[in-house]
């Protein structure tokens, strides 16, 4: 499959189609990841998608096969992840049965050539059948064979519910040699999917609360007083926006994170020439009632408000976590 042509779909799906297209993409995508290996970056997927979405997790793994596949890999992994615990178990012996029966089953060149009917029924019974290639390789074992012959978009279902090779994928096998476009794959469709469902983040305390528990539960800091926030206003020559006084009532700046530096408060805030430094080290400015985000990899980023800048903070940890 070309992977850059998949994802560029997957991403544009995720952010503009329907949420049942949005459901079966991510599915699609979470087994994609968990038969190359990547079994953290499913389930990163797999858990972002239910805390954007809030959406029943069955919705992963629907239909039989995406649910046996699902459960092939759980055992062959020892456990469930924290996202699949709403997943119900099944039998994995008769499971395993019928997908035999699935893998082993002919087809023929008529399939779905004939509309569904009882002349469809009678060509069925006597027109000539095969096997079918993609799932006698699945039957047989062989990866690099169904690789070969799984097209543009691998059944990658039908895969990971083969019971005997579903500790291979759990071990990395990795059939389709994607185990390097894992991570990159996983994160652009987090974020495509915190764009399509961004988080209400409400008053400022609460949006304090979520970037500490994003953080890792880490206590903020007690809050300014007025007049310490006066006191730093006439220390740097200018009044704070409404927003960033906000903040500071809120708590008195925060400590820097793995995607986040040092917010600076009332007693640390300096100007140079006219700019307020908000940060430490110096990469978010207060120019002329806007915040800039100087980032030395991502360039500038001029946001409309402090809150927009601890906003998209936030979801970066989110998509992170």
């Amino acid at each position: 499959m070309d992977a850059g042509e998949y994802l560029e779909t997957a991403v544009r799906d995720v952010l503009t189609a329907t949420d049942a297209s949005v459901d079966d993409q991510v599915g699609y995508a979470a087994l994609l990841l968990a038969v190359t290996g990547a079994l953290d970056e499913a389930d990163r997927l797999a858990g972002q998608w239910l805390a954007r979405t809030e959406r029943p997790v069955s919705a992963l793994a629907a239909g039989p096969v995406r649910a046996r596949a699902w459960a092939m890999l759980f055992a062959a992994r020892g456990g469930r992840p924290d996202w699949a615990e709403g997943l119900p178990p099944l039998d994995l012996d008769a499971e395993e049965r019928a997908h035999t029966a699935t893998l082993r089953r002919p087809v023929s060149d008529l399939d779905g050539v004939l509309p569904p009917g009882p002349v469809a029924e009678l060509v069925k019974h006597v027109a000539p059948a095969r096997p079918d290639r993609v799932r006698a390789a699945l039957a047989d074992g062989d990866l690099a064979r169904w690789a070969s012959l799984a097209g543009e978009r691998p059944d990658v279902a039908t895969l990971a519910a083969t019971r005997a090779l579903a500790p291979a994928l759990v071990a990395g096998a990795d059939p389709l040699g994607l185990r390097d476009r894992a991570e990159a794959c996983a994160g652009a469709l987090v974020a495509a999917l915190h764009e399509r469902y961004p988080p209400d983040l409400g008053t400022w305390p609460e949006l304090v609360a979520e970037i500490l528990r994003l953080r890792g539960g880490v206590a903020a800091p007690p809050p300014a007083s007025d007049a310490a926030i006066r006191s730093a206003e006439l220390r740097l020559g200018t009044e704070l926006p409404d927003d960033h006084r906000e903040f500071l009532r809120t708590c008195d700046g925060l400590p820097a994170d793995v995607v986040f530096p040092r917010l600076l408060g009332t007693a640390d805030l300096r100007a140079e020439d006219g700019v307020v430094v908000l940060a430490e080290p110096a990469v978010l400015l207060l120019s002329a009632s806007h915040v800039v985000e100087v980032d030395p990899v991502l360039g500038t980023t001029v946001h409309p408000s402090f809150r927009a800048a601890l906003v998209k903070h936030a979801t970066l940890l989110a998509q992170a976590g």
